[in-house]
């Protein structure tokens, strides 16, 4: 009965064709097929399959020992150690998800360990196994879902503009305390919360974390290197005079020498921050160094301070500021994600040279990228997936409210992030010091087997998450 019915159905369709003249639609590739939908049956294609996803490339693998890591071999590091590693804040059991589901890839070496081909020609990648060994210089890709996290419906609270905060805003400012010890505290400071107050402002981190973060210490931790109010990430903080000294050496752009031992001089050249940034348009070369030189300029009759990149003039005054970039994925809806590493402290120096040097400015900066956000149109648009050149298209997930601060709002907020901080452990080599300089010295075991290495992995905000999630797009 039921086939008698659905042949009686092509019939009728077929009819139906006849008469209007209009032929069925011609397959792409496969033979046509006839699918039945509430009782009515269509010639058509068959369904495609599941289609890649954008990929994220990770940085190709070193050949030292990685920074706060128990195990101190450098060349028996796993592909799942590996992920586990740079991805810290994720979850391990999203991690092993995805080698699950073979979505784990790393680039073919050749004989001179290089993948890259000519320009146009997509990459020669394999996909690897958790237990799969990781080479010196390989480059592992993993689709950006890895990094999807859920949303917080709630906005990020600042507390008030008060020197005694409440013991509501105690708790929440020691909820961003990712580490303490007896000689730092390490926070992950949310963004439009300026670092370093003045008069009227009141509620900055630092006047604070005098108030809520002493803790057992009679004063409160200071600060020892600055984040932007806008931006958002790890904040560093000295506990001590003495450990603050040693964290004011050691950010100076200026060394004295090295001092110490060596174990001290060679956690010192380990030390290194790494931010994540969304970029309107994407910079020409996939990675590199930018080597342009800052000064300052004052405008608005010396009210208004900006930061410019410094012509070769020998009478303008200017600093060194050099900084390390990384794309990380490809371009959609006009926007890059790239990895920065700062190896000069200078003001604003990240955002500069995304603006100036690279042409590509942080999506929510409009000090230095106001001319481009009055161009660049947040509306959705076709990108191209550069090794297979399909095109992208991004998906908006339902119930997701994207107008706070993300990259689709009217008004997006800065999306700057300091996601990375390794530096010397600072409790462990003040106690090694004032260990050899008494006069009784004895080996403290327990201290010295604690790392040489600190490494910190802060989590983006809400707006940038939200932006994450949105720009994990699936091929159209």
């Amino acid at each position: 009965m039921r086939k008698t019915f659905l042949n009686r159905q092509i019939l009728l369709a077929c009819r139906h064709y006849s008469r209007t003249r209009i032929r069925p639609p011609s397959p792409a590739y496969a033979k046509a097929i006839i699918r039945v939908s509430n009782n009515v049956a269509h010639l058509g294609c068959p369904k495609e399959g599941p289609k890649p996803q954008q990929l994220l490339s990770l940085p190709p693998f070193p050949g030292h020992p990685l920074p706060g890591r128990k195990s101190a071999s450098a060349y028996h590091v796993t592909a799942i150690s590996w992920l586990k590693y740079y991805f810290d804040d994720i979850p391990p059991p999203v991690i092993q998800s995805h080698f699950n589901k073979g979505l784990v890839q790393m680039e073919c070496l050749d004989s001179t360990n290089s993948s890259r081909s000519h320009k146009g020609q997509p990459l020669s990648m394999i996909k690897i196994k958790h237990n799969e060994v990781i080479e010196v210089g390989a480059r592992v890709y993993v689709p950006v879902s890895v990094a999807e996290s859920r949303i917080s419906k709630r906005f990020d609270v600042i507390p008030s503009g008060t020197l005694s905060p409440n013991a509501d805003e105690i708790e929440y400012l020691q909820r961003l305390v990712k580490y303490k010890d007896s000689a730092i505290l390490v926070l992950n400071k949310p963004p439009k919360l300026p670092v370093k107050g003045n008069m009227p402002v009141h509620n900055s981190m630092d006047a604070l974390a005098a108030a809520a973060l002493s803790y057992d210490y009679d004063e409160g931790p200071k600060l020892v290197h600055r984040l932007d109010r806008e931006s958002s990430g790890l904040l560093l903080m000295g506990r001590t005079e003495e450990s603050i000294s040693y964290l004011h050496w050691l950010f100076s752009d200026v060394k004295k020498g090295k001092s110490m031992s060596k174990a001290w001089n060679d956690a010192c050249e380990e030390t290194y921050q790494r931010y994540w940034a969304l970029v309107i348009g994407c910079p020409k070369e996939k990675e590199g160094l930018i080597c342009a030189p800052l000064t300052k300029v004052l405008l608005d009759n010396g009210k208004t301070e900006r930061v410019m990149l410094a012509n070769n003039s020998v009478l303008e005054a200017s600093q060194e500021a050099i900084t390390e970039y990384r794309v990380l994925g490809p371009m959609i809806n006009g926007c890059s994600w790239i990895e920065l590493r700062p190896h000069t402290s200078r003001k604003h120096q990240l955002r500069v040279h995304c603006a100036e040097a690279l042409g590509t400015p942080i999506v929510g900066d409009y000090r230095y990228g106001w001319f481009i956000h009055n161009r660049w149109k947040q509306m959705p648009r076709v990108d191209f997936e550069p090794t297979t050149g399909e095109p992208y298209k991004m998906r908006r997930p339902e119930g997701l409210d994207v107008q706070k601060g993300s990259v689709l709002s009217k008004v997006p907020l800065l999306h700057l992030h300091c996601r990375e901080l390794v530096l010397p452990n600072i409790a462990k080599f003040l106690l090694l010091h004032r260990n050899k300089n008494a006069v009784n010295y004895k080996p403290d075991l327990v201290n010295e087997s604690r790392p040489d290495l600190l490494r910190f992995v802060a989590a983006m905000p809400s707006h940038m998450k939200i932006s994450w999630n949105l720009m994990s797009s699936y091929l159209v």
